[in-house]
């Protein structure tokens, strides 16, 4: 209703254009990293390139994500890289 305002729902035409806004999933937590939203051209391949951590770490780091369908303006978890033993 918010995504148009003064369209009755009750009253809809055909042919009439409504807007119909993409849910974006909610913020995983991160305690363990950092959060980075999602630019157009992303893919989780290049932002694990970017941030030097596997494509694997990003997808435990946020469970649920569908690595093939990215959002823009969806914020994931980054994990830090561990260079010790991580606990």
């Amino acid at each position: 209703m918010n995504a148009n305002p003064g369209i009755d729902p009750n009253r809809l035409q055909i042919g009439q254009v409504i807007c119909i806004p993409r849910s974006i999933p909610p913020t995983p937590p991160c305690p363990n990293g950092f959060l980075y939203t999602v630019v157009a051209g992303d893919t989780l391949f290049s932002i694990a390139q970017r941030f030097n951590v596997t494509v694997q770490a990003i997808i435990n780091a946020n469970p649920g994500i569908d690595p093939n369908r990215l959002q823009i303006g969806q914020v994931i978890c980054i994990p830090r890289r561990c260079f010790t033993v991580c606990i």
